[in-house]
């Protein structure tokens, strides 16, 4: 299977960082594309913007997305991504601080595919990494169609 890149949208430099050493010391090897705010996220995923003329047919394994994001928020982005067609189907994994029961809510009724509130602890955070690069590029099956 092709090494597709993740997409992080991610504004907090500190938490981009953890994730970031979470991904590599769980030997997951695919490009991470950074996005620091929701308009720089639906330009790479839509080649628009600053992202104009990027080969839309290269898609993300999967979208880890912040949702407290400067520009446009995540639901926001989220609410975007189900509402195209070049990227209804992408797996989108909310990756959040936030402790709001109405954004758990809200972001499943948006589509998205799972939600996973960011542990203080590192060493818990590593591992909710490595069970959701586990998940997502190993086990998961995308639908029919999916490539890039």
């Amino acid at each position: 299977m092709e090494n597709k890149p993740i997409l992080l949208v991610e504004d907090n430099p500190d938490d981009e960082a953890l994730t970031l050493r979470a991904l590599k010391k769980n030997h997951i090897s695919n490009q991470i594309i950074v996005a620091r705010d929701g308009v720089e996220a639906l330009d790479w995923l839509h080649g628009t913007g600053a992202h104009q003329g990027r080969d839309v047919a290269q898609r993300p394994a999967v979208v880890l997305l912040d949702l407290k994001l400067p520009k446009i928020d995540g639901l926001e982005v989220l609410k975007r991504v189900r509402a195209s067609p070049l990227t209804a189907t992408l797996p989108v994994v909310v990756l959040t601080s936030s402790r709001e029961d109405q954004d758990l809510v809200r972001s499943y009724s948006l589509g998205a595919n799972s939600y996973v509130r960011k542990p203080v602890d590192f060493n818990q955070f590593v591992e909710a990494v490595r069970q959701l690069g586990m998940y997502w590029l190993v086990l998961n099956e995308p639908p029919p169609g999916f490539n890039g």
